[in-house]
């Protein structure tokens, strides 16, 4: 279960890509931010490419694991937490966009995107500008690029033991 002191939450839409998934999830733990991981993902978790992207430092990142997507937004229904949603169809510029602290920053799947429900559900849709002639970011520079804006947004930099 994610904690309450970390300034926010990186969910990833049933991940198909270990790499990534693992890319992401050290960022996490490097930041002092939690995770959740909405299933189906792509890959086992106990996969080798996952486990040798996150290398040790999966050990230090809250994970929560979602079975469904139903079984997030139940559980995201019970923290009364905003859900922040990257998409490439997205309206926002993330850049413009206020960040709060405990807002649950979700990616979609590398392979599709995010399903309409998500894009239903999420109480903003936000993109990274990009040029017109390419389709979109690697998911995981995506994350960072938007957690490193949150986090300066908010002066979580500054708090707990990052340094």
């Amino acid at each position: 279960m994610p904690s309450a002191a970390a300034p926010f939450c990186l969910a990833l839409f049933q991940p198909d890509i270990p790499q990534n998934a693992g890319t992401m999830l050290r960022l996490c733990a490097c930041l002092g931010l939690d995770a959740a991981l909405i299933e189906p993902a792509g890959f086992p978790i106990s996969d080798k490419h996952f486990r040798r992207a996150g290398l040790d430092y999966l050990d230090h990142v809250d994970i929560a694991r979602h079975a469904s997507w139903r079984a997030f937004e139940d559980w995201r229904a019970t923290t009364g937490r905003r859900l922040v949603l990257l998409s490439t169809g997205g309206t926002t510029p993330y850049v413009d966009f206020a960040f709060r602290p405990g807002d649950i920053i979700m990616v979609g799947r590398e392979s599709a995107g995010a399903p309409p429900e998500t894009h239903e559900a999420a109480d903003a849709v936000l993109r990274i500008p990009i040029r017109a002639d390419l389709r979109s970011l690697n998911v995981a520079v995506a994350a960072a690029m938007v957690l490193g804006e949150a986090l300066r947004q908010t002066d979580g930099f500054a708090k707990g033991e990052l340094s």
